[in-house]
């Protein structure tokens, strides 16, 4: 039986899309993207899972009067629909550890930077890609780990590197981080996952033989 993916999104959603793409080339193994949960209505990502026939749910964070009440409405709308995985992708609504609690090493998340490098409160969207060029580095690139209650420090399942060139603004940087890097391994990590190739100890990550 395939397990259900849920992807929470906050945007556009163009980690969605890769990870919609991959699905319809058959590169996501054992699982479906069943459902779609974004943390506002009339965002783009939310017209890419109608688009597909993804159901979808708009959870907004100013409904809920604390981030408890928020996170017991995320964790039924996840219960409800069977989900399997949580991936986050570019969701940026904070959410406490009832979430990590319902679904222990299943939630992954694609962060634009090697961790442990420019990653942590803060770093998120273009934040990330300007630290990495004020601080010169020569490679970047992006980061599949499993989220913990610690922000960017959950057990890292994929990374893959990406050059930075000369003249990069932050802008070009992440649209070449995006398409060398996180559309091809994110869609790798839920693929792992979902094959039951992912081993989690003592906070580490362990891919079992292919």
């Amino acid at each position: 039986m395939a397990l259900n993916i849920a992807v929470l999104v906050s945007g556009g959603g163009t980690n969605l899309q890769a990870l919609i793409d991959a699905e319809k080339r058959g590169e996501l193994g054992n699982g479906k993207i069943t459902l779609v949960i974004a943390s506002k209505a009339g965002v783009y990502a939310l017209e890419r899972a109608a688009n597909n026939g993804i159901e979808s749910k708009v959870l907004p964070r100013k409904e809920y009067d604390s981030i408890q009440a928020y996170s017991k409405a995320l964790v039924d709308a996840l219960k409800d629909a069977n989900i399997d995985l949580v991936v986050l992708a570019g969701f940026l609504t904070i959410f406490d550890e009832q979430v990590y609690q319902a679904f222990p090493n299943r939630i992954l998340n694609v962060h634009p930077a090697l961790i442990p490098s420019f990653c942590g409160k803060g770093f998120y969207g273009l934040h990330v890609h300007e630290a990495a060029l004020e601080k010169g580095v020569k490679v970047s690139g992006a980061t599949v780990h499993i989220v913990t209650p610690e922000c960017d420090a959950g057990p890292i399942v994929l990374q893959k590197a990406v050059e930075v060139k000369e003249g990069d603004t932050p802008e070009i940087l992440q649209k070449r981080i995006m398409e060398e890097a996180e559309w091809k391994i994110l869609p790798e990590a839920v693929r792992l996952f979902c094959d039951g190739k992912i081993k989690v100890e003592n906070n580490k990550v362990y891919i079992k033989g292919e």
